[in-house]
């Protein structure tokens, strides 16, 4: 069994079946036997089930988010806008059925046309952060284009992937179609993607293990779309609303106790405004609200565990670097204080790798050319942010960043609409958006003669 902990009480909150490689088995055996019934669903009668499996989250949102809030320890008005993001998703990617168009092509001697065609069994692996907001982004377009999934949680968080796994069968999608397992990554994550009736693997997690999925895929010529790690760059030129862009901030790196491959947990800011920057981002800093998850009031939660606390305060070499820190719970739970390290070289250890917690580095600069070679400085390319007043410096500076998610004069990263991914080891491919759904099936391309009969 697995022991499902909570991180603001540090105890055990459910029990859970662990499943092993027979259980990944029969699971993908299951959805190999439903992928021709489900390929076969007329694209209306897909849609309808679709939105009616969006309307049994809907109904149901309240309780997952409560159960999320508590095992991620996530505050609850995140768990809740996290959920109803899962609901935007499943609306929006039932209109794809309908919209998988392929095209004709005007060729010599007869009609050329291409279809898109489902993959068949998919397997989707999913981190302990954002447990079914992410389990979401790919379940949603993998259905929606025809696919049967095999869906592993983490095993830290698999309590509302089980909930989902439930509530889709109640809504009326077919026995197969969707299967959970939750069990150890080394066990059922392996056994996924070297199982050979699995098409395509899905994963979000740690760039470590994703090279290790790439390789391990790549026997069996699996397709496969991993969103990484990061170290994003938060940009703040001294043109910048200073006070807007220190106010917002903290909440780029420190939501999620900074537990998100998109942190912003580098802030270049140029030197001229650096002391007037860190004077407002201490304000916020020291004012942020951390604790219950539960409590509404809260804006951080608790780490994910106490071993994840222990690798967070290693980072910390140096405790003269720390510039200023926030408040936290001395009680049971994995408690970590907001941290601000300052100023920073981007070659220190805390600027370069990826901490995966409520720390964040400041670092100064000196002009455009410099604040782009800083934040291209890493082996990372997923998100980031750029304030300015300048329009022209904003695109320059855009277009210069290595990077597949930029905000300007926003921190915002994710819209169900949109194309989500990195570039160089933040990842390959892209979900979120139409562009998902190419991830999800091939192109066939069919020519037919005119020329005989």
């Amino acid at each position: 069994m697995i022991s499902v902990i909570e991180p603001a009480t540090g105890e055990e909150m459910a029990q859970v079946h662990r499943a092993g490689t027979e259980d990944v088995d029969k699971a993908v055996a299951a959805a190999k036997a439903a992928f021709p019934a489900w390929r076969a669903v007329a694209p209306a009668e897909r849609a309808n089930l679709m939105h009616a499996m969006a309307d049994a989250l809907s109904n149901r949102a309240s309780d997952l988010a409560e159960t999320e809030a508590r095992n991620a320890g996530k505050p609850i008005s995140d768990a809740e806008g996290e959920i109803g993001m899962v609901v935007e998703c499943f609306r929006y990617y039932a209109g794809a059925p309908e919209r998988l168009l392929g095209k004709t092509i005007p060729v010599a001697g007869g009609v050329d046309m291409t279809f898109r065609e489902p993959l068949g069994v998919v397997g989707l692996i999913v981190p302990w952060n954002f447990p079914l907001v992410i389990a979401s982004w790919k379940v949603a377009p993998a259905l929606a284009a025809g696919n049967t999934v095999v869906l592993k949680p983490a095993e830290l968080t698999p309590l509302t992937a089980l909930e989902m796994e439930k509530i889709l069968l109640e809504a009326g999608l077919p026995e197969g179609v969707f299967n959970v397992v939750a069990g150890p990554g080394s066990v059922c994550g392996q056994r996924l993607v070297e199982h050979p009736d699995v098409a395509k693997v899905a994963f979000t997690g740690s760039t470590e293990i994703g090279r290790g999925i790439a390789e391990a895929a790549a026997s069996t010529i699996k397709r496969v779309t991993l969103e990484l790690g990061g170290k994003s760059a938060n940009l703040v030129f001294a043109d910048a609303d200073v006070s807007a862009a220190a106010a917002a901030a903290p909440f780029a790196v420190f939501a999620n106790a900074g537990q998100d491959c998109c942190a912003r947990s580098r802030i270049l800011v140029e030197a001229p405004v650096m002391d007037d920057f860190l004077s407002e981002l201490e304000k916020t800093v020291r004012g942020m609200v951390v604790g219950d998850p539960l409590d509404r009031a809260t804006q951080m939660g608790p780490l994910i565990s106490s071993d994840h606390r222990e690798s967070v305060a290693g980072f910390i070499e140096d405790e003269s670097k720390i510039a200023f820190q926030g408040d936290c719970p001395d009680g049971p739970g994995f408690w970590f204080p907001p941290t601000v390290l300052a100023p920073m070289s981007n070659d220190d250890m805390a600027s370069r790798d990826e901490i995966f917690g409520p720390v964040v580095c400041v670092i100064p600069f000196g002009d455009e050319e410099e604040a782009v070679r800083l934040a291209n400085d890493t082996v990372y390319g997923l998100s980031g942010s750029i304030w300015t007043t300048n329009g022209a410096k904003a695109l320059r500076v855009a277009r210069g960043i290595d990077t597949g998610v930029l905000s300007i004069n926003s921190n915002s990263s994710v819209r169900v609409s949109t194309p989500f991914g990195g570039f160089k080891q933040s990842g390959v491919g892209r979900e979120l958006g139409p562009d998902a759904l190419e991830h999800y099936t091939e192109v066939k391309n069919v020519f037919y003669s005119t020329e005989v009969g």
